[in-house]
């Protein structure tokens, strides 16, 4: 498969977008462009809520912008000189100052804040919020369960403006995790009244509803269109922000986000494509950021309870399979760092790391008749087609090196606002898949992907191992530097000596911004925060 093969389509959508890119700009030409914000996004938020069954990671921005929660993160600037958010330098938010023991911390809350509707913010909304994460599991509790929040009773409203958590045991993720937008601090009674029966905690109604008090709110929302923010000026948890409006609109055509940018429409295309960057950075008026995202990783899954994925040495064959430097060049245009033809022991702690596997697939077909597949066997080869510019070369790739050691694979291209939902269930037998860590601890990457015991949904390869749970539950918490490398050494080795997961490579975000766009950071969900951003 060469590269050209897949960028004949985008070359002619980017000629035709100048008449498209009418559509996208007309509404909004008589806005004060100096407070107004124009992004353009592959795809948009299925939901207002992540709390929202299936929701997509694009939700993380909304409810970031729309919601406040306890902690913020200072800013720090990486090796290139961008802006990163620092989990070392937590900083108020909703919280204004708190007092942290070794059994719990004491939070004091802002007496000013309030809701859109003029309801004051208590810490009474604050337990209600965490009382429904518990209340609903799914992805959102079990994330929190990584920090060692884990039951609605280690959160604590003492008074309308005094909150506290009360630790079962010492974890260097709790306070950072009083930062993170799986807990967004609702307008409690709003949304009970909104609640029903069937659904008590109102997740219908949040759904398609706003029901926070943070920097922006949602004026308009149509899915898969645009969704349009628009500053709190009643706002008390920061500094308010520069932007009066911002409006995010989804242009699926990466031709025709590139000739917008390129034309000056927009102001700002998030989370663009590799080829984009390359060409992006050519353009006087356009400059690009690139960041490599910390904890990261693109791999394949094999679940490992389905035929003939069960198998090691089947495992082993589809790894030694992978065309990685192809998918580089490829489907990434060079642009990601690669986790392949790495040592044959781990020696470091490092993650992510290069994999000892490399594409040889002489090897791959010894494993396979060894493994009793000699003629290869047919499976599905799944997809999140809401990153389909990236995922699907990736896969034809994939696809058609598989086929030179007798496996079909048939490709299924899944719905991005479905894609959570699938690979939850934990029944697609190969899958394209990516997992950000949040904060760059190894550990916590692999109690999210790799813990079996917690069943996290980011298993998604179904993978349970004692050894493996007790590494990580050994790195995670000790205290002891030493200690915490040898059990992430050993989490590591064992990742790749029992292979439910191949590692491709660590990928890079991007965006391209006009020149006079300023105030781009960083962050663990790889969204953005508009609190932050100013035209210049």
């Amino acid at each position: 498969m060469r590269r050209r093969d897949f960028i004949k389509g985008t070359t002619a959508l980017a000629a035709g977008s100048a008449i498209a890119g009418d559509r996208f700009v007309t509404p909004v030409l008589a806005q004060d462009k100096s407070e107004t914000l124009l992004a353009v996004f592959e795809n948009g938020p299925n939901s207002l809520d992540f709390h929202t069954p299936g929701a997509n990671r694009l939700v993380y921005e909304v409810v970031w912008n729309i919601y406040d929660r306890l902690l913020g993160f200072g800013v720090k600037k990486d090796a290139n000189g961008n802006d990163y958010y620092d989990v070392d330098n937590l900083q108020p938010e909703l919280a204004e100052e708190w007092d942290l023991r070794d059994t719990h911390v004491t939070l004091k809350l802002r007496k000013d804040a309030t809701f859109l509707d003029g309801t004051p913010v208590t810490a009474k909304d604050v337990k209600w919020a965490y009382d429904r994460t518990m209340a609903i599991g799914g992805y959102p509790k079990s994330a929190l369960a990584a920090a060692s929040l884990v039951k609605a009773e280690q959160f604590v409203a003492v008074d309308d403006h005094t909150f506290r958590v009360d630790f079962i045991q010492q974890d260097k993720l709790i306070m950072p995790y009083l930062g993170v937008p799986l807990v967004n601090i609702y307008n409690s009674e709003l949304v009970k009244k909104n609640a029903t029966p069937a659904d008590p905690w109102g997740l219908e109604w949040t759904k398609f509803n706003d029901a926070g008090g943070g920097a922006f709110r949602v004026e308009k929302w149509t899915p898969g269109q645009e969704i349009i923010y628009v500053r709190n000026d009643d706002w008390k948890s920061g500094p308010p922000p520069k932007l009066k409006r911002v409006i995010c609109r989804v242009a699926p055509s990466a031709g025709t986000r590139h000739a917008l940018m390129e034309r000056g429409d927009f102001d700002l295309s998030f989370d663009i494509t590799p080829k984009d960057a390359v060409d992006l950075t050519a353009i006087k008026n356009v400059k690009v950021i690139s960041s490599l995202m910390e904890n990261t990783v693109q791999f394949i899954g094999m679940n490992v309870n389905m035929k003939p994925f069960d198998n090691l040495k089947v495992r082993q064959a589809i790894a030694f399979a992978i065309p990685y430097q192809k998918i580089i060049d490829v489907a990434l245009f060079g642009r990601a760092r690669a986790l392949f033809d790495g040592p044959a022991s781990v020696t470091t702690a490092e993650w992510p790391q290069p994999s000892p596997f490399t594409t040889d697939l002489a090897k791959a077909k010894q494993l396979l008749a060894e493994a009793g597949y000699p003629d290869g066997f047919e499976t599905t080869l799944s997809f999140d087609l809401g990153a389909a510019v990236v995922n699907e070369p990736l896969c034809v790739l994939i696809q058609e090196s598989l086929a030179q050691i007798g496996v079909k694979a048939t490709i299924d291209k899944i719905a991005g606002s479905n894609w959570r939902a699938a690979f939850t269930k934990k029944t697609l037998p190969l899958h394209n898949q990516m997992f950000g860590g949040w904060f760059n601890f190894p550990d916590f990457y692999f109690f999210i992907v790799y813990n079996g015991a917690e069943a996290t949904i980011y298993n998604s390869m179904d993978y349970h191992s004692a050894e493996m749970d007790k590494a990580i539950a050994a790195a995670h918490y000790t205290t002891d530097p030493k200690v915490y490398d040898e059990n992430v050494i050993k989490f590591i080795q064992l990742s790749f000596d029992d292979v439910p997961a191949i590692p491709l490579f660590q990928p890079y975000l991007n965006l391209a911004t006009q020149t006079n766009v300023t105030g781009y950071r960083y962050l663990f969900h790889r969204q953005l925060d508009y609190r932050h951003f100013a035209k210049i």
